[in-house]
């Protein structure tokens, strides 16, 4: 493999990996969220 093709292929994998670490933080925050919001409304009614 030329070292252009290798530099292109690393720098695609490094942007996917930027990518999903975006969308698993993002997924994470949406989670952590509902919890709280569920937690409040429960401790609301009691």
């Amino acid at each position: 493999m030329s070292s252009k093709r290798a530099m292109r292929q690393a720098q695609k994998q490094a942007f996917a990996k930027h990518r999903s670490n975006i969308t698993n933080s993002r997924f994470d925050f949406i989670k952590k969220n509902l919890n709280q919001e569920k937690k409040s409304k429960i401790k609301k009614k009691n």
